[in-house]
């Protein structure tokens, strides 16, 4: 059995407690927050604290699921030293996280949203740790969560956190984008949702230099003059289809 203590209210935070909360052979022991009504609703089904002294200095993991800033002076106040203490960040340094403790990274590849049920089977895990013997213990949790798990080093999990800043965060504010696009004549957004998952879908089976389409990638020069045309009024909206335009045409040659 493997007892894990959760810092952290956010979104990494409540999702991991609720999957680890539901795995076999994995225990919470705590759950701290600076704030408690943040993790309240929970409070009959696990321990929670707002006050570091009062963390308990067995449990076999203690996850900071904290914002990136935070990591390193959390651990630092942390009241007990040689505990393994991993962070969830895709971009900090495991180094970060104060010498005292045996130190490691678990990092959910996902994006994350409370409102938002997660089956963690969908959800890889990238771990990384200093002292090798932490490894068998992060990987006994990963393992009781059913998610697919990766070793990889600090230089590949900092590649793949930018890497999924394009593929998530900014293809999210190009929905947003569309969705503006879309308000701005009364049409309606949600006739782009199944083409939305075909571009999904389409990447699981090919390269996305295959998949790619559209105007920029047949070098469509009067459509691409119209739709520019249409987006004078919003010069914002303008200049990311002109980025986006400019970096397809240099990918295939144009």
């Amino acid at each position: 059995m493997i007892s894990v203590t959760i810092l952290g209210a956010g979104n990494v935070a409540t999702h991991l407690f609720k999957a680890f909360n539901k795995a076999s052979h994995v225990v919470v022991k705590q759950w701290f927050s600076r704030q408690l009504e943040s993790v309240s609703s929970y409070k009959e089904q696990v321990e929670i604290i707002d006050d570091l002294a009062a963390l308990k200095d067995d449990a076999d993991i203690y996850i900071l699921a904290v914002s990136d800033d935070a990591i390193a002076e959390l651990s630092r106040k942390l009241p007990f030293s040689d505990r393994l203490v991993v962070h969830t960040s895709g971009s900090v340094s495991v180094y970060d996280i104060d010498k005292k403790h045996k130190r490691g990274v678990l990092y959910p590849l996902q994006t994350f949203s409370k409102q938002a049920h997660l089956d963690f089977a969908n959800v890889p895990i990238c771990i990384e740790t200093i002292d090798k013997k932490s490894y068998p213990v992060l990987k006994e949790a990963v393992a009781a969560l059913g998610s697919p798990l990766r070793r990889i080093n600090s230089d590949q999990r900092r590649v793949l956190h930018l890497a999924a800043v394009f593929v998530n965060n900014f293809t999210n504010q190009l929905y947003r984008v569309g969705h503006e696009i879309t308000e701005s004549e009364g049409a309606e957004f949600d006739l782009l949702k199944p083409l939305i998952l075909e571009t999904a879908n389409k990447v699981q089976e090919y390269s996305p230099y295959v998949a790619q389409t559209g105007p920029a990638r047949r070098h469509d020069k009067k459509t691409i003059k119209k739709q520019l045309k249409s987006l004078e009024g919003n010069k914002h909206h303008q200049d990311i289809y002109k980025l986006l335009t400019e970096s397809i045409q240099k990918t295939h040659g144009r």
